[in-house]
């Protein structure tokens, strides 16, 4: 799957699929995490250390999902400032 659409549209089966690629030898508590409380990309992108905790996710693993969903963040802030820049300049 090639995730070309953004990450705040991401349905929960493509959040599950993200943490399938991208956490291979230690996703099965998060995936499971995902599909009990339903989290899309909408609520990954608000993931807190908080509700990682709560989820049972250990304090590394929390460290690296967090620093991933920042970068998620920023890609999707890129992708926000190039619409408006290009609606600034198409008119």
């Amino acid at each position: 799957m090639g995730f070309s659409k953004r990450v705040s549209n991401w349905t929960v089966n493509e959040v599950h699929d993200w943490v399938k690629k991208q956490y291979v030898s230690r996703n099965q508590a998060l995936l499971q995490a995902i599909v009990k409380h339903a989290i899309s990309g909408r609520a990954l992108l608000r993931m807190s250390a908080y509700q990682l905790d709560k989820m049972g996710m250990d304090a590394e693993l929390q460290q690296e999902i967090l620093q991933d969903v920042l970068l998620l963040r920023v890609e999707e802030e890129l992708e926000n400032l190039n619409e408006i820049i290009s609606e600034c300049f198409s008119s």
